[in-house]
């Protein structure tokens, strides 16, 4: 399979993707599908890697993804601050600082995970010379019995026409092939990621949007950590700002199914549970699961 040239490149020769999602959505795993598709199937050379920090559902996580022509080799491993496209695999995101959107050139691509149209996404960020794109990825993984990931590949496919179709088809049956049961509804769900992408053209040609990237810093180092190393704001859910944790699933809760064994306890956000004081079969004090506060499941 060969590639039609990178259309774009910045000033150290590299065309660059940036994926904005949170854990479980699978951009990890897509990130590294793009550039296995680019290396292996189109020719190009190419490198992925990602950041976050604990590796659980609901946290933030970037997938970075360079390209450049088979004579230009990579030796570029910093994060991508200005990207030719951004995946944002969750709108909420969109809402949760500037760097999510920030180092875009005028013309960068975005492509967003949403049941909005791309003029009610660009209205949201007041980027008139952007091209910009929305599908309802969540809605077709679940329909499809697939992962958020790969109707975004589909969509990513379109953005990125140096990469062949099919080559990405056989990246992702090179990645999950291991997994035969669940390689149908993937392949399904990449191609009407590809099929129901919908695209707003900009609506002008201004040069006025580049947004800046802040590089991310500690928010305590030497000079400025309280005395003590005391902790001021502890890790909670008192603010309840939990719109980026939704994975689309709701667990069901069966009274009748339940030993109140609390090992789902064990791995679910605080305060999931809601817990009563009852008896166990012997008549003795014992606490009793009475069900799931859905504000704080993650799915």
């Amino acid at each position: 399979m060969s590639n039609e040239g990178l259309p774009i490149t910045n000033s150290k020769g590299f065309f660059e993707i940036r994926l904005e999602s949170i854990g479980g959505l699978g951009a990890n795993v897509a990130g590294k599908i793009l550039a296995e598709a680019g290396v292996l199937y189109a020719g190009l050379n190419g490198s992925n890697f990602a950041s976050y920090g604990s590796e659980k559902k609901g946290s933030p996580v970037k997938s970075f993804i360079r390209f450049s022509d088979p004579s230009r080799i990579i030796r570029d491993a910093t994060p991508v601050e200005r990207p030719h496209v951004l995946g944002v695999f969750h709108e909420a995101l969109l809402s949760s600082g500037p760097n999510v959107t920030g180092g875009i050139y005028d013309d960068s691509i975005i492509i967003v995970n949403s049941n909005r149209s791309p003029e009610e996404i660009r209205a949201q960020l007041k980027l008139e010379s952007t091209r910009i794109a929305t599908l309802p990825a969540l809605d077709i993984a679940n329909a499809e019995g697939s992962r958020v990931n790969m109707a975004m590949l589909g969509a990513l496919a379109q953005a990125c026409p140096f990469l062949d179709k099919k080559a990405l088809e056989k990246a992702i049956e090179h990645n999950l092939g291991k997994y035969p049961a669940l390689l149908a509804g993937n392949m399904k769900t990449f191609q009407r990621g590809y099929d129901e992408v919908v695209w707003s053209e900009p609506k002008s040609t201004t040069t006025s949007e580049q947004q800046a990237y802040t590089r991310p810093e500690p928010v305590y180092g030497y000079e400025t950590a309280p005395i003590g190393g005391t902790i001021r704001h502890a890790g909670n859910s008192v603010q309840k700002d939990l719109s980026a944790s939704r994975q689309g699933f709701l667990p069901e809760f069966i009274r009748e199914a339940c030993i109140d064994c609390a090992q789902c306890e064990l791995v679910s956000p605080d305060f999931c549970f809601v817990w009563v004081e009852g008896t166990d079969k012997l008549g003795r004090p014992a606490l009793e699961l009475k069900g799931i506060d859905y504000q704080y499941c993650k799915g």
